[in-house]
């Protein structure tokens, strides 16, 4: 095989690739890595034994991303307040022939299953991403992470409850959720408490992630007043050269704040029976330079 012909396969998969390493890793970064070390891997490897390349390249993505992984969640430990993932500009093509597959991977990359997935070990969040997000029979992952059916069929079970517990699943209409990001926008941009509280569910939680490098809570907020009080004394204090946009990422609507042109905070909602229970906002700078070009 020459060099466009592997070049050509590589790319044709390199969707389905980034969607694993970025679900394992919650990494924009870094999961390229992984997929650009795969691409490498796959570049020198003797082509003509591989007889089944989507299987192959899934399976040293989730290795790299694996050994990946375990550096990463070293590294965190030094992380300055609460740890969100990178947003990701969701992009199914080549991975979701339908809609139903969609919302299935858009659940799997939205950012409180991602923060969840933070807390299992790295071989429960490979067999849960393959299993659940991109549907791999048992056989199949085991296969590829060299371990028994039986092993990757209990760390799947332990994974599946342990996302349950902490993150209920609560299915909202992207209409709906686009129609209360831009009211929450509104409410919060125009200093409207009173509008803020009637979006907000009693018990909302907002999560600031800054990584210490920009102003951020550092500590997860509480009720429905502290969150709004918080988000309006912020509105007060924006420059005046802000403007906004509504990108798709991990998922769904989010809202992002340019300053200059340049990313300044994302803010991304969780919504149950008509209400925001979560309010998620990015202010590490490192984690929103990607999305200066989109």
């Amino acid at each position: 095989m020459t060099a466009q012909p592997a070049t050509d396969d590589f790319e044709a998969h390199r969707p389905l690739l980034m969607g694993v390493a970025y679900r394992m890793l919650g990494r924009v970064a870094d999961a390229e890595d992984v997929v650009q070390e795969a691409w490498l891997r796959w570049y020198h490897a003797d082509r003509e034994e591989i007889r089944e390349p989507r299987a192959y390249l899934v399976r040293v993505t989730t290795r790299l991303a694996i050994d990946r992984l375990r550096q990463v969640q070293r590294r965190a430990e030094a992380y300055v307040g609460p740890w969100l993932p990178e947003p990701y500009l969701t992009e199914f093509a080549g991975t979701a022939p339908d809609s139903a597959d969609r919302a299935v991977l858009a659940d799997t990359v939205s950012l409180a299953v991602l923060v969840v997935l933070e807390s299992l070990s790295p071989l429960e969040r490979a067999v849960f991403v393959l299993r659940e997000a991109f549907g791999y029979p048992y056989a199949e992952i085991a296969t590829l992470l060299e371990r028994t059916e039986p092993a990757v069929r209990q760390l799947a079970g332990r994974a599946r409850r342990h996302v349950a517990e902490q993150r209920p699943r609560h299915d909202v209409e992207p209409a709906m959720r686009r129609e209360l990001t831009e009211r929450f926008l509104d409410a919060a941009g125009g200093g409207d408490l009173a509008g803020l509280m009637s979006l907000l569910a009693p018990d909302v939680r907002l999560v600031g992630d800054s990584g210490g490098k920009a102003k951020a809570p550092v500590r997860v907020l509480h009720t429905a007043d502290k969150v709004g009080r918080f988000l309006v004394g912020a509105a007060r204090t924006a420059p005046a050269d802000r403007t906004h946009r509504f990108p798709e990422t991990n998922g769904g609507p989010a809202l992002l704040i340019l300053t200059g042109g340049e990313p300044d905070s994302l803010f991304q909602v969780d919504i149950a029976d008509g209400r925001i229970t979560s309010v998620y906002v990015i202010r590490n700078p490192d984690k929103l330079r990607h999305l200066t070009a989109h």
